[in-house]
């Protein structure tokens, strides 16, 4: 497979594909939102210049690009669901950012920090609900009518986003509720992950098959897969959150350990048990964590087994998920960049 960089190319081939009816999207929203929704996504500076910043990775639009193409279908038909995924995703990061007082994302001020708490809460809104409407009334994205799936695949791929969306929101009260309390297990943290992640990435994985038309077994074995990337996805993401270069991620080092996230290292960690896993414990429970502290914490947690438990969760599902693959009739390359996409997931820095 070609690449552009250690970027795959079909994220670069996506992000061509569905960005501009993305832009298209937003330029529906209301005049007062649309330059918040524009800055967040990286397209214009605070001021409203343009800006070369693209916006992320584009794993979700490709994801959603191949699922049509791995039914054989043309991959218009991934469209509105590469754009629905990518505004819920968009609309999540601006709340989280929100929640977790974050005051930078890719290296940027967060929109809340620039813009206010409310007019953050209500663009991420405005995206969540535009999600839906360009998924029920696609030519609202100015696609070729016959490209755009019937109304009954798009009622289909509409439930498919808002359950993701509902999944993903339950999945990130129980993220913030697990930061009151002192231990979380696994299993616990694993079932939060399948929801805050898992869900949308599911979505994601399936939802250009759902608007073509696809066979039901397809369909399923195309979100399996999704849930499974899903969850890999978040194994690195929580590793990065407590090791990651901040150069790469755009966040600072320990940054979940500092907001006392109970993330699957951490869950880990504590499941050892012993006298450092109640040190720990401890150490976040402390209603702020010195820098020693989180220092400290993350050695921990690094003792006790996290990251090494962690880092095989990922393999681990990334193993699944190709494994869902081999459960569908799928076009031979877009099953090879499924593939792709999956492997870089788990192989990222960032």
């Amino acid at each position: 497979m070609t690449r552009t960089g250690s970027i795959p190319a079909v994220l670069e081939r996506a992000k061509a594909l569905v960005g501009p009816s993305l832009r298209r999207a937003v330029e529906l929203l209301s005049p007062e939102l649309r330059p918040l929704a524009a800055y967040h996504l990286g397209w214009c500076d605070a001021d409203g210049r343009p800006s070369a910043d693209d916006g992320g990775k584009g794993v979700r639009p490709a994801l959603a690009i191949l699922s049509a193409e791995a039914v054989g279908a043309h991959q218009a038909y991934g469209v509105p669901g590469g754009v629905a995924v990518e505004l819920v995703h968009n609309f999540s990061l601006i709340h989280d950012d929100v929640i977790d007082e974050d005051a930078e994302r890719r290296h940027r001020p967060t929109v809340w920090s620039l813009f206010g708490i409310g007019r953050a809460v209500i663009v991420g809104d405005a995206m969540q609900a535009l999600a839906q409407q360009v998924i029920l009334d696609p030519k609202l994205l100015g696609l070729v009518p016959e490209l755009a799936g019937d109304d009954l695949s798009a009622a289909s791929a509409a439930r498919c986003i808002a359950d993701a969306t509902a999944e993903m929101i339950a999945g990130q009260a129980l993220d913030m509720a697990f930061e009151a309390v002192p231990t979380v297990d696994v299993e616990g943290c694993l079932a939060m992950e399948a929801g805050k992640t898992g869900a949308l990435l599911g979505c994601a994985s399936s939802i250009g098959a759902v608007l073509a038309g696809a066979p039901e077994g397809s369909v399923a074995a195309l979100k399996r897969f999704g849930v499974e990337l899903g969850m890999a996805f978040q194994a690195v993401d929580d590793l990065l959150g407590i090791w990651g270069d901040p150069v790469a991620t755009g966040k600072p080092a320990s940054s979940d350990l500092r907001q006392h996230k109970k993330t699957l290292p951490v869950a880990a960690a504590l499941a050892a048990g012993g006298a450092l896993a109640e040190e720990l414990a401890g150490l976040l429970c402390e209603s702020r964590l010195e820098e020693r502290q989180v220092s400290r914490a993350a050695g921990l947690v690094e003792t006790l087994g996290g990251r090494e438990a962690a880092g095989e969760e990922a393999e681990r599902r990334l193993g699944s998920a190709l494994a869902a693959l081999e459960d569908a009739d799928l076009t031979p390359s877009a099953h090879d960049e499924l593939v792709e996409v999956a492997r870089f997931v788990v192989d990222r820095e960032h």
